[in-house]
C-alpha cells in the first residue's frame, strides 16, 4: 500500500542566491536527511554574505545537531550571532505536554476550581473569516512559539494583549530570544514567576504516534483531581467526569487548531519510578482540526477524517476480541521505538504455524480455556540482511553503547550516527541475535521478537499467530496505512548482575543458606563504605550508577584526580547512598548471573529441560538457574540444563546474548515461570555453583483455582459514538480510580514469606497455611497482572490481608503497633545496612586542584562570570516548579545544562568541538574558578556541579595532561564494568 503523504511539502524556487558548489552539496544532504524544505532566499543570502569557509562551518554544525525544525531561521541566526548554543537550544521541538489543569500557562485550560471556567467548552472552534489578526497571525508561527504565546497571556483575551506587529518583529527569533522577548511583552504581566516556560516539553525518544503526525499534533494531556482528601465527594468525581466526557467530546483548542481524544496508556511500575507524585497514566490528544491558513496549506493525514477512522491508518483496532484490549492493543503506538529504516513494501512478511505442546503420545494440550498451549508465544524469525541493518544495543527504545554507554573515557566515539533515521550502529559487524519489534503493516498491529535465521532468503520476516495482536479489516483495506517496522530493544550484552527480594526469597526457600546471602551484603558492605576513601570502590560504584552522570566520577578518578576533591568527594557521598539504599532493599551484587532475552531453540533438539545459553565466549553447558521477573510462585525458579546445540551456528552465525528454551513438552518453560512468553521477557540466567549447590527446584506454578471468565462486548458492537465515550471512560477509571491489587498481592505475598523462612519445621501446620494464602496471593497477582487486557477486576480479600507487616518493608502509613522486626534474611539484610549507615562525614572545606591554578584570560572570567549568574538564575527557576514531575525537572536542568555545554565547546559534547583546544582549557579553568569562588563562599561543595557538569571533560582532559610523569591509554567503559565490578 503507498505510503502516506508528506507532511510537509517540499518548497522550491528558492535558490535566487547562488552559493559555492561544496555549500549546496552540504544544503542538500542537511534537507534530504533531516526531511527539510530548502532554506527560503534570506536565509540563503545571508549564506551568500558569508562566503564559503563560514558557511560550511555553519551548516556542519546544522548537520550535527539533534533537530531542527526551521532549517531557514537557525540558519539567519547562526549567521548574525556567535552564540551558536542559543540557536541550538532553539530547535529542539517534540511532543508537546499541554499542563491542562495544573497551571494558567495553559492555552486551553487552566487550574481554577470552577470547572465551567476553566474549561472552553462551549466555544466553538472560529472560523477563518471571524479569527482575529492576531490569532491569523499565530499560525504564521511555528506551534512552539505559538504555544508559548498562548500560554503567557494566561486568561487575558489574545487581542488585548498582543499586536500583529509584536509576533511579526518577533517571528524568526530563535526560542531562546523569542522566549525572552515575549516574557519581557507579556508573561510577566499576566502568570507568575512559577508558570514560566512551562512547556512544551521534548521527548527524546520517539514513538510510531510521533512519527507518522508530527510533534506539534500530539498533545500529552494532564488530568488532575480537583477535589483532594476530605473535600473529594461522589459527587464531585461524577461532576469531574461529566466535564472530562465533554471535554473529551469537543476537544482542546490550542490557538485555532483543536486537539481530540486519541490514545491512552497505563505506564505502570516504570513510570511511576520516574514520577512517584503523578499519575502512570497518560493521555494523548491529536490535532484534527485547524483553521490556521499555514495548516490548510500543508497536508495533513488527519485531514477530513473521524477519530475512528483516524485511528485505522495505525492499525484495525477495531477487529480485537474485546473492548478491553482495544486500547492496550492499539498503545503499541506509544511504544518508545527506533524506526528501522528499510522499504517495507520490499519485505516478505510470512505467516508460520505456532508449535504447540505435546504430551508424550503427542497429543497437543489444551489450556484451561480449550485454547491449544504452545512453545513459540511471541517469537519468529527475520532474514540476516534485515538484522544488520538493525541498530544494535537497543533498550527500550533508546539506542545504548555498548556495555550501557560503550564511549572511550577520554570521550572519543565508537559509533557511527545515522543522521537522518538517528540510528546508533555499532561497530560490529555482528547483527543482534535477537530483535523486539512492533510491526504496523496494512492495518496490523504485530510484536514479539525475532531469532535471526541466516538461512532464510533476503528481505523475509516469519511471524506466528501469537505474535499478531490486531488483525487487518478486509472490507476497508482501501484506507491508507501508515506502515513501519520498529525496534524497541535488541538482544544486548548482559551488565552485572543483582538479586532482589523476590530471587532472595525464593533461592532461600529452595535451601540457599542466609550465611550466603549475608557474605555476599558484607562484601558489598566494605566496597560501599570505602567508596569515599579507596580508589577501587569508587571506580565500582561510579561505574555501576554511570549512567546517572555519563560517567563523570569515573572519568575524575580515571584522570587522577585524588579522591579528596571537594566535588569529587559530594559525588561520592550521593553513590554511597545510593548504594546503601539498593543493599537495604535486597540488591546484592552477585558472580555468574546474566538477564538475557528468551527465544525458542530454532533447530528443535532441546530437550524440555535443556536450554541453550549464548554468551561473550559462546555456548553455555551445565547446570544453570533459570527465573523470570517477577514470578512469586515456589516453582518460578528452575533449575535446567544449559546445552550446546551443533547446528545453531548455521541459523544465527556469530550473534550473541540470548537463552534459548526446548520447543518439545507438555507446557512451555516461560509459561511456567510466571505465564512468561517471547515477546521481549528478559529471564534471569544463574550458573553461580554455590547457588546450585544449595537449591532444590520445587513443583512448577499451576492456578489453584479455575480463572474467573468474564463476558465482554467487542468493539464492533458500539456506535462510533458509543466506542470513543467507552474508550475514554476506561482511560478516566484507570486515571482516576486505579487498581492498586499488583502492590498490595505483592506486599502480602512477601509478608508471609517472611513468616514463613522464619518458622522451623515443628511449626508444620501454620507452615502449610502460610503456603495455601501464598498460593492464592500469586493466582491474584498473575490475574492482575494481565487485567488490563482481560478485563477482569481483581482485588485481594480482606482474609489474605495481613495485620501487621516487617519492618524492612518500610510502611510508613502504618502505626507502629502493626509494624514487627522482622527475624529473616530480609531483616538481618535491612538491620545490618542500617548499622551501617554512619553519619556523613564529608568536609565543608572547598579547594582547588593545584594544576588548576593557572592564568586565565580576564576576558574570559568576565563571560563566565555573567553566565553563571545566568545559570543560577534558571536552575533556581526550573526548581522551583512545584507542580512539576522529577522527570521534567531532570530534563529542565539538562536542558539548561546544555546550552552552556554548547557555549563552550561550539557542539554538544567536547568531542565534537571544532574549537582550539587551549581555547576550550581558558574557558572551562574560567568555569572552574568561578563556579569554585562561588562554591567557597556558600560552604556546599554540591555547588561546584556547574564546572563539572559543563566542562567535566575537558578538566579532565586537562588534569590528565597536566600529569606528565603518565602515559595515559584509552579504555572502554563497558570493559572496565566487565574487569572491576
Amino acid at each position: 500500500m503507498a505510503s502516506p503523504p508528506p507532511l510537509s511539502p517540499p518548497l522550491s524556487g528558492h535558490h535566487h542566491h547562488r552559493l559555492p558548489s561544496a555549500v549546496e552539496e552540504l544544503l542538500a544532504r542537511i534537507c534530504r536527511d533531516k526531511s527539510l524544505p530548502p532554506p527560503d532566499p534570506i536565509a540563503r543570502s545571508e549564506l551568500a554574505a558569508l562566503g564559503e569557509e563560514a558557511s560550511l562551518r555553519i551548516l556542519h554544525d546544522i548537520s550535527a545537531a539533534r533537530s531542527v525544525r526551521n532549517l531557514s531561521g537557525f540558519i539567519m541566526y547562526m549567521a548574525r550571532n556567535s552564540h551558536v548554543a542559543l540557536a541550538r537550544n532553539a530547535e529542539a521541538h517534540s511532543t508537546q505536554e499541554s499542563a491542562c489543569f495544573s497551571g494558567s500557562s495553559s492555552p486551553a485550560l487552566t487550574s481554577n476550581r470552577d470547572e465551567s471556567t476553566a474549561c472552553p467548552l462551549d466555544c466553538k472552534i472560529p472560523q477563518r473569516q471571524t479569527a482575529s489578526p492576531q490569532m491569523e497571525a499565530l499560525g504564521e508561527l511555528e506551534f512552539m512559539k505559538a504555544f508559548l504565546i498562548l500560554s503567557y497571556i494566561g486568561k487575558s483575551s489574545l487581542e488585548n494583549a498582543i499586536s500583529v506587529g509584536f509576533i511579526q518583529r518577533i517571528k524568526f527569533f530563535p526560542m531562546s530570544l523569542f522566549e525572552l522577548e515575549v516574557w519581557r511583552e507579556l508573561g510577566h504581566k499576566y502568570i507568575s514567576d512559577s508558570d514560566r516556560r512551562k512547556g512544551p516539553y521534548l521527548q527524546v525518544t520517539k514513538t510510531h504516534l510521533q512519527r507518522v503526525l508530527g510533534d506539534d499534533n500530539v498533545l500529552l494531556v494532564k488530568f488532575v483531581e480537583e477535589m483532594r482528601r476530605e473535600k473529594r465527594s461522589a459527587h464531585c468525581i461524577v461532576s469531574s467526569s461529566d466535564v472530562y466526557h465533554k471535554i473529551a467530546k469537543e476537544g482542546i483548542l490550542v490557538g485555532l487548531r483543536r486537539y481530540y481524544f486519541f490514545v491512552s496508556k497505563d505506564g505502570g511500575k516504570e513510570e511511576k519510578k520516574k514520577s512517584p507524585t503523578s499519575s502512570p497514566v497518560k493521555c494523548y490528544f491529536v490535532r484534527m482540526e485547524s483553521s490556521w491558513a499555514m495548516d490548510k496549506d500543508e497536508p495533513y493525514i488527519l485531514s477530513d477524517k473521524l477519530i475512528h477512522e483516524a485511528r485505522t491508518i495505525f492499525m484495525h483496532a477495531h477487529t480485537v476480541s474485546s473492548l478491553a484490549k482495544y486500547m492496550a492493543r492499539f498503545s503499541l503506538i506509544l511504544s518508545k521505538t527506533i524506526k528501522l529504516d528499510i522499504d517495507l513494501a520490499s519485505v516478505h512478511v510470512k505467516q508460520i504455524e505456532d508449535i504447540p505442546c505435546m504430551d508424550e503420545d503427542g497429543n497437543i494440550v489444551y489450556d484451561e480455556d480449550g485454547k491449544p498451549r504452545i512453545h513459540t508465544d511471541g517469537t519468529g524469525f527475520i532474514s540476516e540482511d534485515l538484522a544488520m541493518k538493525c541498530p544494535g544495543n537497543i533498550f527500550k527504545g533508546h539506542c545504548l553503547i555498548p556495555g550501557d554507554i560503550q564511549k572511550i573515557l577520554d570521550g572519543s566515539g565508537i559509533l557511527e550516527r545515522d543522521s537522518s533515521s538517528r540510528q546508533c550502529r555499532s561497530c560490529s559487524a555482528e547483527p543482534p541475535l535477537l530483535i523486539q519489534f512492533r510491526l504496523f503493516k496494512d492495518g496490523s498491529a504485530v510484536k514479539g521478537t525475532l531469532l535471526i535465521d541466516k538461512r532464510l532468503p533476503p528481505n523475509t520476516i516469519l511471524i506466528r499467530p501469537s505474535m499478531l495482536k490486531v488483525e487487518a479489516d478486509p472490507s476497508i483495506s482501501y484506507i491508507q496505512s501508515c506502515n513501519s517496522l520498529e525496534v524497541v530493544g535488541s538482544s544486548n550484552r548482559p551488565k552485572r548482575t543483582f538479586l532482589s527480594r523476590n530471587i532472595i526469597a525464593l533461592l532461600h526457600y529452595g535451601g540457599v543458606p542466609k550465611e550466603y546471602f549475608l557474605e555476599l551484603l558484607m562484601n558489598a558492605l566494605d566496597d560501599a563504605q570505602n567508596v569515599q576513601y579507596n580508589k577501587q570502590a569508587a571506580l565500582r560504584v561510579a561505574l555501576k550508577y554511570g549512567d546517572m552522570d555519563d560517567f563523570l566520577v569515573a572519568r575524575m578518578i580515571l584522570c587522577g584526580i585524588p579522591l579528596g576533591e571537594p566535588y569529587l568527594q559530594s559525588r561520592l557521598l550521593v553513590l554511597r547512598r545510593e548504594e546503601m539504599k539498593a543493599l537495604k532493599e535486597g540488591k546484592l551484587p552477585v558472580s555468574e548471573c546474566y538477564y538475557l532475552m528468551g527465544s525458542v531453540d530454532p533447530t528443535g533438539t532441546l530437550k524440555p529441560n535443556e536450554v541453550c545459553i549464548i554468551l561473550e565466549n559462546g555456548h553455555v553447558s551445565g547446570d544453570v538457574l533459570v527465573y523470570r521477573q517477577p514470578g512469586l510462585h515456589f516453582g518460578d525458579m528452575h533449575i535446567l540444563t544449559a546445552t550446546y546445540v551443533k547446528d545453531l551456528d548455521k541459523i544465527v552465525g556469530n550473534s550473541k546474548y540470548a537463552i534459548l528454551f526446548s520447543t518439545k513438552g507438555p507446557r512451555s518453560l516461560a509459561d511456567e515461570m510466571a505465564g512468561g512468553d517471547f515477546d521481549g521477557d528478559m529471564y534471569w540466567v544463574s550458573r553461580n555453583p554455590q547457588l546450585l549447590k544449595y537449591f532444590k527446584a520445587s513443583k512448577p506454578w499451576v492456578r489453584t483455582a479455575p480463572r474467573i471468565k468474564v463476558t465482554q462486548l467487542k468493539p464492533t458492537q458500539f456506535s462510533n459514538t458509543e466506542l470513543e465515550r467507552e474508550l475514554f471512560e476506561q482511560f478516566l477509571i484507570n486515571r482516576f480510580k486505579p487498581s492498586y491489587t499488583i502492590g498490595t498481592a505483592s506486599d502480602c505475598w512477601l509478608m508471609y514469606m517472611d513468616r514463613l523462612l522464619t518458622l522451623g519445621d515443628e511449626c508444620a501446620k501454620q507452615k502449610q497455611l502460610l503456603r495455601e494464602k501464598m498460593l492464592e496471593l500469586v493466582d491474584i497477582y498473575y490475574d492482575a497482572l494481565d487485567a488490563s487486557k482481560s478485563g477482569l477486576k481483581i482485588e485481594v480479600p480482606s482474609e489474605l490481608k495481613p495485620d501487621q507487616f516487617p519492618n524492612f518493608m518500610e510502611k510508613k502509613y502504618l502505626d507502629k503497633d502493626k509494624e514487627y522486626e522482622s527475624k529473616s534474611i530480609f531483616g538481618l539484610i535491612y538491620e545490618k545496612v542500617k548499622l551501617s549507615q554512619t553519619k556523613d562525614l564529608s568536609s565543608n572545606e572547598i579547594w582547588q586542584l593545584p594544576c588548576f591554578n593557572l592564568e586565565i584570560p580576564p576576558s574570559c572570567l568576565k563571560s563566565w562570570k555573567e553566565h553563571y549568574t545566568e545559570y543560577l538564575a534558571e536552575m533556581s527557576q526550573v526548581m522551583s516548579m512545584e507542580h512539576e514531575s522529577k522527570e521534567s525537572k531532570d530534563w529542565m536542568a539538562n536542558k539548561v545544562i546544555q546550552k552552556y555545554k554548547q557555549m563552550l565547546y561550539g557542539a554538544s559534547e567536547f568531542e565534537e568541538s571544532n574549537r582550539e583546544l587551549d581555547d576550550i582549557f581558558n574557558e572551562a579553568l574560567a568555569i572552574y574558578h568561578v563556579t569554585y569562588e562561588y562554591a567557597k563562599s556558600v560552604r556546599i561543595a554540591g555547588r561546584c556541579c556547574f564546572a563539572w557538569n559543563v566542562a567535566g571533560r575537558a578538566l579532565c582532559m586537562l588534569h590528565a595532561k597536566k600529569q606528565s610523569q603518565y602515559s595515559s591509554i584509552l579504555c572502554l567503559s563497558s570493559v572496565l564494568r566487565e574487569v572491576i565490578c
